[in-house]
Formats: structure tokens, sequence, C-alpha cells
């Protein structure tokens, strides 16, 4: 079996959790996954099945969408509800002081392209080192900001301040819908917006709804899937190669030039689009290969064959 599998990742699985557990209900080894989640968020996991482990490179990956809660009243060593607390910027009463109109106000200035600084607890690597490594071992060192985009960003719903009796200090929850570039960190964003409100603040929550063309709406559940799997209609959830990549044009291919592609021979082809990377199909829009245009010399050389 190949393609692409939409995973709602439950909340407390790491993304190496869903590779192993799809292990187990697919009986199958060759599985993988475009991106991951840290384990206390949910949402949208992009897995590939078989073949299309090759095809990674080439999926539709670079936006996302995520649902997020916004704790403002104190900030953590993590940038999110798994950490410790830090109180340096805590406030006596969020509602005295930040306002649902404040919060819209300071929203405007982390829309469109900003800059981040990569947090410390992240799988970003620095001089060969993973961050969270040298994190866990109390080290930080000076992080290079990165830029990223906010294509959409606005509040979705603001709560009652609220004393949180565990640490006796007040806090405010808001909910916030982001559309952005890949490699954003949603928990330095909700960071970064505390300090603009002059407030400590952490991501509380975290859905991802959408990674690339994948959306929540595609999703399973893993106990969705076994079911699925034990009736025998896999195909029902199970994304195909070719859709999976369908954001790339398509040249159809006659049986000779199938024989060709399969022993790596390129094509002599007119072709009416510009060079690139293009899916090569037979009749039935089946994936046969990943190939490249050149469209100078009318040429398309494959790339990744398939079959």
């Amino acid at each position: 079996m190949n393609g692409i599998l939409i995973i709602d990742k439950p909340e407390k699985y790491t993304s190496h959790d869903v590779v192993a557990r799809l292990r187990r209900i697919l009986q199958m080894k060759s599985i993988g996954h475009t991106g991951t989640l840290d384990p206390f968020a949910t949402g949208v996991l992009v897995m590939l099945v078989g073949k299309a482990t090759r095809l990674a490179q080439f999926l539709d990956k670079d936006r996302k969408e995520y649902e997020a809660t916004v704790r403002l009243g104190f900030s953590t060593d993590t940038g999110d509800r798994t950490g410790r607390a830090d109180s340096r910027f805590q406030i006596p009463n969020p509602k005295l002081q930040v306002s649902e109109q404040k919060i819209e106000d300071v929203l405007t200035h982390f829309r469109g392209e900003i800059e981040q600084t990569p947090p410390m607890y992240s799988a970003k690597k620095v001089g060969g080192k993973k961050l969270y490594e040298l994190a866990r071992k109390g080290i930080e060192i000076e992080r290079q900001p990165v830029r990223v985009t906010n294509y959409e960003l606005r509040m979705t719903n603001y709560e009652t301040p609220k004393e949180n009796n565990d640490l006796g200090l007040w806090t405010l929850d808001f909910g916030i819908r982001i559309s952005c570039s890949a490699g954003t960190y949603i928990r330095v964003l909700s960071k970064d917006i505390g300090e603009k409100l002059g407030a400590g603040a952490h991501l509380a929550e975290l859905r991802r709804t959408k990674a690339g063309k994948f959306s929540i709406e595609k999703s399973v559940t893993l106990e969705k899937l076994e079911e699925t799997v034990s009736a025998g209609k896999l195909g029902d959830v199970l994304i195909s190669m070719n859709e999976a990549i369908s954001h790339l044009q398509e040249v159809k291919l006659s049986a000779e030039e199938i024989t060709k592609v399969k022993n790596g021979v390129k094509l002599k082809m007119n072709t009416n689009f510009g060079g690139g990377f293009c899916r090569l199909t037979d009749a039935d829009e089946n994936l046969i290969a990943v190939g490249f245009s050149d469209a100078a010399a009318e040429i398309i050389r494959p790339k990744l064959v398939l079959v």
C-alpha cells in the first residue's frame, strides 16, 4: 500500500509514537511523516506510507494553520504549558490592564512578515547540536532571528480573567487562529504577544488544522484508522500519491513512454508549461514518476520513478 494518511494526532503522542502505532496497525515498516508536532499539541500530522515516503520533498507543506490558546499571566521556560512557570512577568490582575481591544491592537504588530528567535526548547540545530539538548543541560546560547510570515492572525475568543490557585497569579486566556509559513513557532508568537502586552504569556493549547493542502477535515484518529483497516476499507482514507502532489502539473504518458520512464530514459515532449517538477501519470491516473521539465529543450527527465 502506498499513499498519504492524515492523522489527527492525539495529545501526549510524539510524532515517533504515531509512526510506531501506524506500523502496528498497517503491519508495515515503510512509514514516515513530513513534520512534527509537540506532544501536548493535537491535529494534522501528514503520514507517508510505502513508496509515498519518497515524495516528502515534493509535497505542498509550506503553509500551516493552527488554533491556539494563549495564556497571559506568566511565562514558562519551554514557552508552553508543559514547562516550569516563570513569574518574572506576572501581572497582579490582567483584567485591569489587558482588555480585549488592547489584545486586538497588539495582534496587528504580528501580521505579515515578522522576525522570530528560535526557542531553546526546539529541534533546531546550532553547531550540530539540537537546541533542546543544550536547554536540558541549562545551557542557553545566542540564536539568530529568522523571518516568518503570518498570513492571517485573529482572536477567536476572550475569556474572563481568573485567579490561578496553584500559583497565586491571575491568568487570562484568549484564542487565536493563525495561518503562517512553515517554521513559525507558535510558542514564540505567544510569548512575544505577551511581552508586547506587558505580561508574561505562554502557549496553553495548540491544534494544527492544516499543513499545506492537507486539512483536519480529511484526518482520521488512530482509533478510527484501526476500525477502518479491520473492515478492509483503508482505501476510504488513504490519499493516492498522485492526489498528494496534484499541485504539480500533470503529464500523461503512453505505454511506450512509461517503459522509457521506468528505465530512466528522458522524454522528448512538446509541453505547454514552464520548467520545473511535474507528475508523470498513466491513463488511469496512477503516478508513475516525478519528472523535471526542461522547457527550453522540450525534455522531461525522470527524477523519481515509483513503479
